[in-house]
Order: C-alpha cells, then structure tokens, then sequence
C-alpha cells in the first residue's frame, strides 16, 4: 500500500477495506478500496456486498429475539437501558443494510446525509452501550425517569455532534474538509475504540469487586475477543481476505459477524450478571404463585395417605383429655370404657384393687 497509517487520515483505511464513508472523503471522487467484494443484479438494481446484507438482516432477526428475552427479564436491573441500547443497534443494522449495499447510490445526493445518519449512530451507540456499562454500579436507580432520559438525552446530544461533523466533513463548511477529515476520525473511529475500552474495564471491575461468580468474566473475553477479531479483520487483513476468495466477501463481512457476535455476548453478559425477583414477576412467569401447600387448598386429594391417620380425618388418634382423639373429634361414637374393666377406684375393677384380684388367687389356688 503506499499509503501509511497517518492520525487523522482516512486513506489507510479506505483504500483497505470499503467503509460507508470512504466514497465521501480524500477528495471529490472519493477513495477506493484496494480489493472489496463482488455485486449482484437484481433486475435493474446493482447490490453491493451481498453477504454481508445477510449478516445485518440475520442481526436484524437476533436483535428481536435478544429484546423479546430481555423484555421478559421484568425487574432485572438495567433492562431498560439494555433495551434502547438492542434498538439502537437495530437501527444501526437498517442503515447498514442501505449503505453497504449501495442501494442507496454513492453519487446520490442523499447519500452523504444517509451517511452523516449512520456516522452519528454509530457514536451514539457505542456512548449508550458505555452509559449500560455504569448501571451496573447503581450510581443512581435504574429505570427511572432520570436514568432513562438521562441516557437518552445523552445519546442524542452525542448523536447530533456526530451528524453534524460528519455532514460538516462532507460537505466542506464550519471549517471542515473532506481532505482532513480530523474531526471524523475522532468522532468515527477513536471514540467507539475508548468506550469499548471504558466499558470492557468497568465490566471487568464490576464483575472482580462485587460478584462472586467469576464464569461471567469469560463472556467478558469472549466479547473483547469477537471485537478485536472484527477490527482486525476490517483493517488489518481485508485486502487478504478479498483476494484469496475471489472478491466474494471482504473485510466487511466479517467485521459485520464479528459485530453481531459481540453484541449477543453483550447480551450474553448481561443475561448472567442480572437476577429476577420473582417476587414481582408478573406476566410469563405467573406460573410461580400456582398453590402447592395442601393447607391452603380444599379437597381430599391434597391429603397424604398419612394424613388419613390423623385424628380429624377419621383414623385412630392420640389421647387428648384422657380419651381417644376420634371421640373427642366427634367421629365415632364414644366407648363403654367400664367393659373394659376399667373404673373410678383403680385398676382392679371388679375387685376394688390389687387387693380384690390377690383375694381370689388366695382362696382359689393357694
């Protein structure tokens, strides 16, 4: 390449790998990559990087299933704020799926407001999934007004910086030039990297301080992994990639993957450091006040077969009062205790005692 790595300066990257703002900056024509995937026709229309339109409509479909779960999580902590950083993902994915593909036209004049759109998110979203990474940490209550539009506000305010460099860079006024594009570089390459980085080592703190399961420290790894493998991929070895395969995929496509993964152990984390309290857990989890102690339910079929042996349920019983626990429950007719020898005097019944009973023995036998 001749083209050296210069802060700053798009021209290493571009002609790299085929960023959605490359046709947009080094000059008016902009800048090509070096190798970059093959296009299909579909009709009338041109698609650029047909593979890597798959991966964002497959994040498309895992960012739903990943927000259908996370929804479910009712009182877990930080659900809403994990929430709107899933969509702005989607969002992010949808824009993608216009840029890469060109079906929005780089000559197009929409085209650079598209991309000032997409170089905004992008900032916006790495600023939301930062903001995520200090609710953990319970600076302040999750889920309340406050923290919400807090966090939403925020992403707005970075969101707008963002757009307005970049439309700025683009279309050369406020001081910016496609030919130095400075503040982009900041705003779309540097600022993602340092909130990644904040957010890796916040997690990683959280996680060693405060909680005693460690195994949620390997969803840690596996996440940073997936992502620098993506940035790698993107910028190191694009060109590689693009020429071995005969241009049918490039760098962009695995970075797309490697983003995708990282978002699902994002989730994955996320998923493993909350707990719900079922205590509140309303809607698919109702299952969990089903009645299962016998006494707070009628009918026989909650008794046991040695509940049967109990005095109230007809069995035999203990002595409450000095009689059997059936006739005091009322549930056999009382007994003729004197048939059984048994009187007031003692227990010598027809004898007056011990005495009358040796009486007889002396008489009759000795």
């Amino acid at each position: 390449m001749s083209d050296a790595f210069k802060f700053g300066s798009f021209d290493y990257f571009c002609e790299h790998t085929a960023l959605v703002v490359c046709p947009l900056l080094g000059s008016s024509q902009g800048t090509m990559a070096t190798c970059y995937a093959r296009n299909v026709q579909l009709g009338s229309q041109i698609i650029f990087q047909p593979a890597t339109c798959f991966v964002h409509i497959a994040a498309l479909g895992m960012t739903a299933i990943m927000l259908f779960h996370v929804r479910s999580k009712y009182t877990a902590v930080g659900r809403k704020e994990i929430v709107t950083f899933f969509y702005m993902y989607m969002f992010n994915e949808l824009l993608a799926i216009f840029l890469d593909s060109a079906i929005i036209p780089t000559a197009h004049a929409v085209y650079p407001w598209f991309t000032a759109v997409y170089a905004g998110s992008v900032g916006a979203l790495y600023w939301c999934i930062l903001i995520n990474g200090f609710v953990g940490f319970q600076l302040y209550e999750d889920g309340t007004p406050i923290s919400l539009w807090f966090l939403r506000l925020s992403c707005l305010v970075i969101w707008g910086i963002c757009f307005f460099i970049s439309i700025a860079t683009f279309k050369q006024f406020a001081s910016f030039s496609y030919e130095k594009p400075v503040g982009l570089f900041v705003t779309y390459l540097v600022f993602p990297a340092v909130c990644a980085v904040i957010y890796f080592i916040s997690q990683l703190l959280l996680v060693v301080r405060t909680l005693d399961d460690r195994w949620v420290i390997g969803d840690l790894v596996f996440m940073a992994g997936f992502y620098i493998c993506g940035i790698l991929l993107l910028l190191a070895f694009s060109v590689t990639i693009c020429d071995k395969v005969n241009h049918y995929v490039d760098g962009v496509f695995f970075f797309s993957m490697a983003m995708l993964l990282t978002v699902m152990m994002i989730y994955k984390y996320w998923d493993s450091i909350t707990k719900e309290d079922l205590e509140f857990s309303v809607g698919s989890k109702a299952a969990v006040w089903e009645v299962k102690d016998p006494l707070m339910a009628g009918g026989s079929e909650y008794y046991t077969e040695d509940d049967t042996q109990s005095s109230y349920r007809g069995g035999g019983g203990s002595l409450v009062g000095g009689m059997g626990g059936n006739n005091y429950y009322g549930n056999y007719p009382a007994q003729n205790y004197g048939q059984q020898n048994y009187s007031q005097g003692g227990y010598g019944g027809n004898a007056g005692g011990y005495g009358g009973q040796q009486q007889q023995y002396g008489g009759g036998h000795y």
